[in-house]
């Protein structure tokens, strides 16, 4: 395929691309097949078969991930007097109200995660143009939007992400590096798996999810059967 290097090519000719791995298979393979030399980030994509222009389909919510992201994550709060004094006790890495507003109408979006204080929102709605393509909106069904800012950064610190479906009804995530072991990868895959069914939307008709796929950030992808929701333990392969 055109625009591919050689050893993506090498890496991809040692996955069957028709073939469903179970989840330590699939992370056994992305970690071998990895061929950069940074510590690549795995990811997953979920295909799911909800119809995401319905109300009662949507798919949005967060999960903590309990291997964490092997990365810093750095964090806004929109807050003011003793909220921003706690939000900054937490360890958030930007605090500020209208002046920290005033910076992201400029262009300052260098962080992952913005939670802000209900009494913030009139001003933070102002920034729906700039954070909402960038999935960083804060939002009380996530917990973005709270009193309890000390919580919720610590939470983000620890490995608490967002997920939501895009316009094509899929979710990408990403739930660590390559260099993680092949255990943590697999407890942030089940820990993510079993959050997308739990949250199955009430309106869900037909196959909720149709298709998994793993990959590292440069490598093939890898695609999973995707009934394997829970440890490889609880469902065992069959004979």
């Amino acid at each position: 395929m055109a625009g591919h290097g050689k050893k993506f090519l090498e890496a991809r000719g040692k996955v069957d691309r028709e073939h469903e791995y179970t989840p330590s298979e699939a992370i056994a393979l992305v970690k071998e097949l990895k061929f950069s030399k940074f510590d690549e980030s795995v990811e997953v994509h979920i295909r799911t078969g909800l119809n995401v222009r319905h109300a009662d389909e949507q798919l949005r919510g967060t999960v903590a991930l309990p291997h964490g992201l092997g990365r810093d994550v750095t964090i806004a709060v929109f807050a003011k007097g003793d909220k921003a004094k706690e939000a900054e006790e937490a360890g958030a890495d930007v605090v500020g109200a209208e002046d920290l507003a005033e910076r992201v109408q400029e262009g300052f979006t260098d962080f992952d995660v913005a939670i802000a204080t209900p009494d913030l929102m009139p001003v933070v709605g102002r920034l729906g143009r700039i954070l909402g393509p960038q999935g960083k909106m804060p939002n009380p069904r996530v917990g973005t939007v709270t009193m309890d800012v000390a919580k919720a950064v610590q939470e983000s610190k620890a490995g608490k992400v967002e997920y939501r479906t895009d316009r094509t009804a899929n979710v990408h995530l990403t739930i660590g590096k390559t260099s993680f072991d092949e255990a943590a990868l697999l407890g942030n895959y089940m820990a993510l798996l079993e959050e997308i069914v739990r949250a199955k939307p009430p309106g869900a008709k037909g196959r909720y999810i149709k298709s998994i796929t793993l990959a590292a950030t440069m490598g093939p992808g890898v695609k999973v059967d995707p009934s394997r929701t829970r440890s490889e333990q609880e469902a065992p392969a069959a004979a």
